[in-house]
């Protein structure tokens, strides 16, 4: 790890600096130069610790398999789990770091979980035109009848105006705090609301001429959470998943990669399904092989077997995590994976391949509970 070796050279630095000082007749001029070196280093290992201990650190080889399709300006979301590669044994056996806290309570894990589906719920309606007034993806939405929508979709009712809705739910005090689902406002009475997704993102339906789109955030006038319901496990359509053959000896399994990358709710479990129909020895025309469909030159590059199952699950985790990281919303990641970040690169969206475009229609379908 890269970070590792500068923090042990810095350090050696550091001691080296400490030793001149210590020695007899150093020139004031010489000690005021080691102090400015002792400041130096000691925020550079400040700087690199940080890096370490709170920054998504991927494995080399998962970074050399990344650098040839950078995205610098695509939106990103922090509710993505720090993008580390669990360790993998011989025996499939895996060992990572869950996101969230030990000992987190269930009420936290289940507000979380509803955030992760707002979101999912919300990305459906990327693209869908502005209309004042609307309602309806079939005709338009506005900002609030945008909000209004998605949270109907999860069986939960709120208010029809911007400056209703930000008066429900629990107050959040800073961005800072803000969780992907809340709603943030601006004005105050409230004129506009859209949904954060982190990462000073939202989603949003902005104004005339414009669509539902994935926005930068700004500086909201207030904040609120929606508090998700306590039938979550089956209210809304995204609870209502239409995965058939789903293994029970891998449910474990995709539950936790879900959660170590967090990703949204049913997505493994939906991209298994449309790729390999769960079946672990499956290999397709083009060579993509196991239960995730994953090129050998891709699955080598992360170091996972793709024909063992528990390893395709996490490194398709890993690899759908990087790529809702990089495109910034649900279709996007899965045209990525089904066609390569090149091909979304190069058409600045879904490509028009229609190959891809019924994968993800199929994906997105199967995650709403939808037919």
């Amino acid at each position: 790890m890269s970070s590792v070796s500068t923090v042990l050279s810095s350090i050696q630095n550091l001691s080296q600096s400490f030793s001149e000082l210590a020695q007899q007749g150093v020139a004031p001029s010489t000690v005021s130069q080691g102090v400015g070196q002792f400041s130096s280093v000691m925020a550079q290992i400040q700087s690199e610790m940080s890096q370490i201990l709170f920054g998504d650190v991927p494995s080399q080889a998962a970074v050399n398999s990344t650098q040839t399709s950078p995205v610098s300006s695509a939106p990103t979301t922090n509710s993505l789990a720090a993008l580390s590669w669990p360790v993998v044994s011989a025996t499939g056996a895996t060992s990572a770091s869950p996101t969230s806290p030990v000992g987190v309570s269930s009420n936290y894990a289940s507000q979380a979980s509803f955030g992760q589906r707002v979101i999912t719920d919300a990305e459906k309606y990327l693209g869908v035109p502005y209309l004042w007034g609307g309602t309806s993806p079939k005709t338009g939405f506005d900002c609030s009848g945008f909000t209004q929508h998605v949270f109907s979709d999860l069986g939960v009712s709120i208010p029809r105006t911007a400056a209703e809705q930000s008066q429900i739910g629990t107050p959040v005090q800073s961005l800072s705090q803000a969780q992907p689902g809340d709603l943030v406002f601006y004005g105050s009475p409230a004129y506009h609301v859209g949904i954060y997704i982190g990462n000073d993102q939202m989603i949003d339906a902005p104004t005339a001429g414009q669509t539902v789109s994935i926005t930068n955030v700004g500086n909201p006038t207030s904040i609120v959470q929606v508090q998700a319901p306590s039938n979550l496990e089956t209210s809304g359509n995204t609870s209502n998943s239409t995965v058939v053959n789903e293994p029970t000896s891998l449910g474990a399994t995709f539950a936790a990669a879900t959660n170590i990358y967090g990703l949204p709710h049913g997505m493994l479990q939906a991209v298994a399904q449309v790729e390999s129909n769960f079946n672990p020895n499956a290999v397709s025309n083009a060579g993509a092989q196991g239960l995730m469909q994953i090129m050998p030159q891709t699955a080598s590059s992360i170091g996972v077997n793709p024909m063992d199952p528990t390893q395709a699950i996490y490194g398709a985790a890993y690899l759908l995590a990087q790529k809702l990281q990089n495109f910034g919303s649900v279709p996007l990641a899965l045209a990525a994976y089904n066609a390569g970040d090149g091909a979304v690169q190069s058409y600045g969206g879904i490509p028009p391949y229609p190959q891809t475009q019924n994968y993800v229609k199929s994906v997105m379908s199967i995650m709403q509970g939808s037919s």
